[in-house]
């Protein structure tokens, strides 16, 4: 697409939808919000930046690869478990740090896992908008 309008707002607009999505991701686990709503809301921001820039600009501002993003954030998910185990309750019990983290509140399992799910949607969509785009070139 060739509209200088576009170009020039989405190169505004992805930095300001990744900041919304970094909140959404870190008040999800007290209030609604969380990995899945923040990593549609920043695969929106580089969705936006793919169809105003082109596949090739978009894939150097991500600068990792999607499929690195889906498996580092299978990762973290499943990780987020094995403290449980290792306090030997059931697998995916959630798991607190003593006293609370200025600006995080309260600190445990449950925002690795939900930073495992932020990843994973990112990646697992942004490669379904990539490969589209590949495919529409």
């Amino acid at each position: 697409m060739n509209s200088l309008i576009l170009y020039a707002t989405s190169r505004l607009i992805l930095p300001l939808l990744l900041l919304f999505s970094i909140f959404l991701l870190l008040r999800g686990h007290y209030q609604p919000g969380g990995g899945f709503i923040g990593g549609l809301i920043a695969s929106t921001g580089f969705a936006l930046y793919t169809i105003s820039s082109g596949l090739s600009e978009a894939r150097r501002a991500l600068r990792i690869h999607p499929t690195i993003l889906i498996g580092s954030g299978l990762f973290l998910a499943f990780l987020s478990g094995v403290p449980s185990l290792i306090k030997g309750e059931p697998f995916m019990t959630a798991q607190w740090l003593e006293g609370e983290i200025p600006v995080l509140g309260y600190v445990g399992t449950p925002l690795v896992f939900d930073i495992g799910v932020y990843l994973a949607v990112i990646g697992v969509t942004l490669s379904i908008i990539f490969d589209l785009a590949e495919e529409r070139s």
